[in-house]
């Protein structure tokens, strides 16, 4: 005769076995993957490519670091655009931790370098402007025409606040210098055509 306790026992795991989700059942006989090199083994054997895909896609996320050749786990930061030796398939927390500092570092090392590089650009646009204005001499007056042609010959507006070669004050001074010598050399239309 069996006990009476042991008779609900049997009856309650019997129920509890019947209940239980079969994919539940069936994680508990099959080993899952210990790292991406063997998850993604196991994606290879998939029936389709699309359940390939998938499953490659759920190796990526439950995985982070790769297997070396050697033996332990390399973890790649895109970030930083480099590579970080860890202990196992994914990093632990105080590894988490580095990677982190180093990346805080990373970012002040590129901000310093851009902050450098503006620097050295200032200079050349931050010079006094007597250092700025280059003065361009004016044309000389040619000794066959009269006087009163280089009495026409405007001043020209000086212009001190203007950064140097740059296109808008080097513009009006070229200017300036081609209607000047066009003066200078006085060759109309008309004088071409009659000789």
């Amino acid at each position: 005769m069996v006990p009476p306790g042991s008779v609900l026992l049997i009856a309650a795991l019997a129920a509890c076995a019947a209940l239980m989700p079969q994919r539940a059942q069936a994680q508990w006989w099959s080993r899952a993957p210990a790292d991406f090199e063997e998850c993604a083994d196991k994606a290879e054997r998939a029936a389709t490519k699309q359940e390939k895909a998938s499953q490659l896609v759920e190796c990526n996320a439950k995985f982070a670091g790769r297997r070396k050749p050697g033996g332990g786990y390399t973890y790649f930061d895109f970030m930083q655009n480099r590579s970080f030796d860890i202990a196992g398939p994914n990093p632990t927390p105080e590894e988490q931790k580095k990677i982190d500092e180093q990346y805080t570092r990373f970012l002040d090392q590129e901000r310093q370098s851009r902050v450098a590089a503006e620097a050295r650009a200032k200079p050349q646009l931050l010079q006094p402007a007597s250092l700025r204005s280059e003065k361009v001499p004016l044309p000389a007056v040619a000794p066959n025409k009269p006087s009163a042609a280089a009495s026409e010959i405007r001043p020209r507006p000086k212009l001190t606040d203007c950064a140097r070669h740059s296109f808008s004050c080097d513009w009006p001074r070229l200017s300036e210098s081609l209607k000047d010598l066009k003066k200078l050399f006085g060759s109309t239309p008309n004088k071409a055509k009659r000789s």
